[in-house]
């Protein structure tokens, strides 16, 4: 392409987002010179090359926005330094290669600096250190290793959001000289940290955010961290932390989000935890060896979320979610928890996963779990409930969702949406579990009762169910027919009715069942012909029937013919008898045949074995002296007491 032609008129700005796609860089850019903001932004360019030519040529340039251009190659710093950049944004594109070595000595004035989502590799220049005026430095989701450079914690300053996320950063986190104290946010999450959570942060006394999940970090949590007045969310997930989650003494009452999951904690819930019953609006200490009883002080009145299973939690359940209306989803599965299913969670009024899976609850299901309208999961397997289902639960996918109700989450989105947190749910699908992530979440809706007690007829309100997609009720002890109506529950994708004691037919109806990808009724008393192999349930077995003996057909490889009338027997001369369903000449032929075949084995025994044969003539002899002393002894004097 020329160049050659001079430009007639110059512009100090420019926005040509979402301009399009499989386009070339205007022409007259080429002969811009006092451009000062340029916006290219969500605009795939035929040449995908960085076009350093504009800092080159425009020495003024303040803003240059470059993201999600389909960009690729080498990232160029200007060839001298340019001293009016204040805010650069290439994320979203290609770059590959190492980051420039003279990066912060070409470009020394930028505050703003976004190169996430990239194929950046090799190690952090430390010349970052020489932009004194930076504030957020964003190099996220590339590929970069090594070390965070001594010289890039010592130099800026100036640095309130730093993100180094997703990439393959090692060592120890500002193992050295540390001057951040100006941090408000930090995303250390998914890299090969090691070591311990550093003290050096104590110093930002303003950090608000603080995300150190997903790397191999070890040791004790820090008592300094909840002296942190300032900090709003703290996730330290998926590390090699031990040890008990310390004391404080409400300092960090602020925080909303607090995430400790997958690590070696252990020890009982601290009482201090009480402190967050204002501001918490989400708790994962899931998957520790966090043992004793939830504090009876904690009551969290704006919880949303709450996680906190496979631990060795004991005990019953405390009024401690008396109060929480907001609260979305409560996972206490594999736990040791034990007593009633508490009243009180008819209070849980915005409730869409209730997952209390594997621990030792007894009594009945609260029928109060009916005024829950907006429960999407309903786990309460492997307890020891017992009594009926109610027959007015209510579960659906997609909840409504209440214009107030988004209002008051927008807070915890904004927190969670600058941290790694993803919610995600253990459930039991098709006999097999899997972890649903917040995304898939939203279509999923289940309730899963297997592993229990219960007893009595299924019954469901079949218009409170209607968007069921999973039901389980194995290995229990229900009664009656299969419901006819679950034919009516056209996105049912797996249906357990296995291991109960469930009588009469199988309905034929379920053949509508378009989406039914997994069924079991095995081991009841179910009873007639098994269904065609017409639709969806064309794709079962015998496995899926199998332990009912009354079924018959060809899945269960038994014949549903009717039974004929048995011929009459052609009258014999002489007397006949109606002996039923014996014929006795043939009963007493065989009797006298097995008879003498025992006869003739003792015998042959006898005859064979020298040792039995002199045992046994010896019994003989032994029970006949006792017959001869018997008489001898009691005749005699009967009949001389008689006589007298």
């Amino acid at each position: 392409m020329s160049h050659s032609s001079t430009s007639k008129f110059q512009l100090n700005s420019i926005s040509l987002s979402c301009w399009g796609s499989g386009v070339s860089f205007p022409q007259f850019l080429y002969h811009q010179s006092e451009l000062q903001q340029v916006d290219l932004s969500n605009t795939y360019f035929k040449v995908d090359r960085f076009p350093v030519w504009l800092l080159d040529n425009n020495t003024m340039l303040t803003i240059l926005h470059l993201d999600n251009c389909s960009l690729s190659g080498p990232f160029q710093v200007p060839s001298r330094v340019h001293s009016g950049l204040s805010r650069l944004d290439i994320s979203n594109n290609a770059f590959g290669g190492n980051i420039p070595v003279r990066i912060g000595a070409h470009l020394p004035f930028l505050v703003y600096l976004n190169m996430s989502k990239n194929c950046f590799n090799g190690s952090i220049p430390s010349s970052f250190g020489d932009m004194s005026y930076l504030q957020i430095l964003d190099l996220s989701n590339n590929q970069l290793s090594g070390e965070i450079p001594q010289h890039m914690a010592m130099g800026c300053s100036s640095l309130q959001f730093l993100a180094l996320s997703n990439n393959k950063l090692q060592g120890s986190i500002f193992s050295g000289n540390f001057n951040l104290t100006s941090l408000l946010e930090l995303e250390l999450n998914g890299n090969n940290f090691t070591g311990m959570i550093p003290n050096v942060l104590a110093n930002c006394s303003r950090l608000y955010i603080l995300d150190l999940s997903n790397n191999y970090i070890y040791g004790e949590v820090p008592s300094w961290i909840w002296n942190m007045s300032e900090l709003a969310a703290l996730d330290v997930s998926r590390n090699q932390l031990f040890g008990r989650l310390p004391q404080w003494r409400g300092s960090a009452s602020n925080l909303e989000l607090v995430a400790m999951a997958d690590n070696q904690l252990e020890g009982s819930i601290p009482r201090a935890i009480c402190s967050l019953n204002l501001k918490l609006q989400f708790l994962d200490l899931s998957m520790n060896s966090l043992s004793g009883t939830l504090p009876s002080c904690f009551k969290p009145v704006l919880v949303r979320e709450v996680h906190l299973f496979k631990n060795k939690l004991q005990g019953a359940l405390p009024n401690a979610f008396h109060d929480s209306s907001w609260l979305v989803t409560l996972d206490l599965s594999y736990n040791h928890l034990k007593g009633n299913i508490p009243n009180w969670v008819s209070n849980l009024s915005e409730l869409s996963y209730l997952l209390l899976r594997r621990n030792h609850f007894e009594g009945e299901i609260p029928i109060q779990l009916c005024k829950l309208d907006r429960l999407s999961l309903i786990d309460l397997s492997q307890n020891n409930l017992s009594g009926g289902i109610p027959y007015c639960l209510k579960v659906s996918a997609l909840n409504y969702v209440t214009e107030q109700y988004i209002l008051h989450r927008s807070s915890l989105d904004d927190i969670s949406s600058s941290t790694s947190i993803e919610v995600s749910i253990e459930y039991t699908v098709k006999s097999r579990s899997y972890n649903y992530k917040r995304r898939m979440l939203q279509y999923m809706s289940g309730i899963d009762l297997s592993c229990n007690k219960l007893t009595g007829e299924i019954s469901f309100e079949t218009k409170n169910i209607m968007k069921l997609f999973t039901l389980n009720l194995s290995h229990n002890s229900l009664t009656g027919p299969v419901p006819r109506a679950f034919s009516n529950l056209k996105d049912m994708e797996s249906l357990d009715l296995s291991y109960n004691n469930l009588t009469g037919n199988i309905p034929a109806e379920f053949a509508v069942l378009h989406f039914l990808e997994y069924f079991n009724v095995s081991y009841n008393n179910l009873s007639g012909k098994t269904p065609e192999r017409i639709g969806q349930l064309g794709a079962f077995d015998e496995s899926n029937y199998v332990g009912n003996p009354f079924l018959c057909g060809s899945l269960v490889g038994k014949n549903c013919s009717p039974v004929t009338t048995p011929l009459t027997p052609k009258a014999s001369s002489g007397i006949t008898e109606d002996h039923g369903f014996i014929d006795m000449d043939a009963f007493y032929a065989s009797f006298f045949a097995c008879y003498m075949m025992v006869l003739l084995c003792i015998a042959a025994v006898l005859y064979i074995n020298p040792y039995w044969r002199q045992a046994w003539f010896y019994y003989i002899q032994m029970a006949a002296d006792s017959c001869y002393y018997f008489v001898v002894d009691n005749f005699p004097r009967n009949f001389c007491t008689g006589n007298m």
